[in-house]
């Protein structure tokens, strides 16, 4: 690997000059400026950016840890985060924690070996975080309200009884909700929320947040006798699985099946019955996530940690009867 020694040795200038042309080329006279570029770009010389901000102690990384790349929810989260950071001049990396705690915590303590500049997180439990705590790196959590901390989220006990009063209001009355994990607390508020409208909801607990785990669900309300009339999916995965397997069976949507999802993904339209969704403008969560933590590393003294709380939005399509 070309190294800036050998950039040096061949263009006649010390070491420094070089380091120069490469971070200040401000301060180098425009004939050795160009002659070391020359030799920069013949030898393909790189320079080594890692050790630079070691040097400097300062990193240009951010991190992303989130529960499952799988969900585009994620993915959108993710452009956000990357265009703030982008504007900022520091890059992201990201990470699929699979909602496994185990995974979660390997890749923080890996993230805090590497000194990243900080850490968005999606995480499956709180005290992942204890790591990053004790070395000091800044971290805001995302798609989660936690207390204490720097966070952006929605409001999941306000969307679980947005959905539940929207499949009311359409004259349903046995009303079932699919959730997911019970360890995600996003899922914990929106059951909370559905149960502040219903008083007595049928709850059927899914594997995971995927669309197998909603086909899953789908087969055991087929199985339900009476069987319900509507049905609120803690996920939009959870929802295309349930209206899958509600398809298979010959069973109507929305007229013998109304299906609700959560988190207005793109694939929500473009089902074959286009499903109603509870939408978390996902892009926005991202952003202002990233946007708090580069406020946080920009070495000011006057931070004071925020919770940013967006309200959200019931869209309504086909598989409710638009």
């Amino acid at each position: 690997m070309v190294g800036i020694k050998d950039v040096a040795r061949r263009a006649g200038v010390s070491i420094g000059t070089v380091s120069n042309v490469v971070n200040r080329p401000h301060v180098v006279s425009p004939e050795t400026r160009v002659r070391v570029q020359s030799v920069i770009e013949e030898l393909g010389y790189v320079r080594d950016e890692s050790a630079r901000q070691l040097r400097a102690g300062r990193s240009r990384t951010l991190a992303l840890l989130v529960l499952d790349l799988a969900n585009p929810f994620f993915i959108d989260v993710a452009r956000g985060a990357e265009e703030a950071a982008y504007e900022a001049d520091l890059n992201v990396i990201t990470c699929n924690s699979g909602q496994r705690v185990d995974r979660e915590t390997a890749y923080l303590a890996m993230l805090a070996e590497q000194r990243v500049r900080g850490v968005l997180l999606s995480p499956v439990t709180d005290a992942s975080v204890d790591g990053l705590r004790r070395n000091g790196i800044p971290y805001v959590f995302v798609d989660r309200l936690v207390p204490g901390a720097c966070s952006v989220s929605v409001d999941d006990v306000a969307g679980g009884a947005l959905a539940a009063r929207h499949l009311l209001d359409r004259g349903h009355r046995r009303i079932a909700f699919v959730n997911g994990p019970a360890v995600l607390a996003q899922c914990r508020d929106r059951e909370q929320g559905v149960r502040s409208v219903l008083p007595d909801p049928i709850v059927l607990a899914a594997g995971g947040l995927d669309v197998a785990s909603g086909r899953d669900a789908g087969a055991r309300l087929l199985a339900l006798t009476p069987r319900p009339t509507a049905v609120f999916c803690a996920n939009d995965l959870l929802a295309l699985g349930v209206l899958q397997a509600m398809v298979a069976a010959g069973v109507r949507v929305p007229a013998e099946m109304a299906i609700v999802g959560y988190d207005d993904i793109e694939f929500a339209a473009a089902a074959a019955v286009p499903l109603t969704s509870v939408r978390q403008p996902a892009p926005r969560l991202g952003r202002t996530a990233a946007e708090l933590l580069i406020a946080e590393t920009s070495g000011e003294d006057t931070h004071e940690h925020e919770s940013v709380v967006y309200e959200p939005e019931l869209v309504i399509r086909e598989s409710t009867g638009s």
